[in-house]
């Protein structure tokens, strides 16, 4: 799975370590998250988009579904 969560966060300045104080997790997870070793849960997504004021969709991408997107 793919994300834009290391972008959005760069884009407002923001450190890990406060992205994961307002998604309420620890630094060490949005590390593993934009680095693609760990999948957010569902809440924890939700959040983020909300966060963001983005779509779930907007911050992760299925990498399947894109590549299929494309050919379509």
């Amino acid at each position: 799975m793919k994300n834009r969560l290391k972008v959005l966060r760069a884009e407002r300045d923001w450190t890990q370590a406060q992205l994961a104080s307002a998604l309420e997790v620890s630094r060490q997870t949005i590390n593993a998250i934009e680095k693609g070793k760990f999948y957010p849960s569902l809440p924890l997504a939700f959040k983020a988009a909300r966060l963001f004021n983005l779509a779930i969709e907007d911050i992760f991408q299925d990498e399947v579904t894109e590549v299929t997107m494309v050919k379509s």
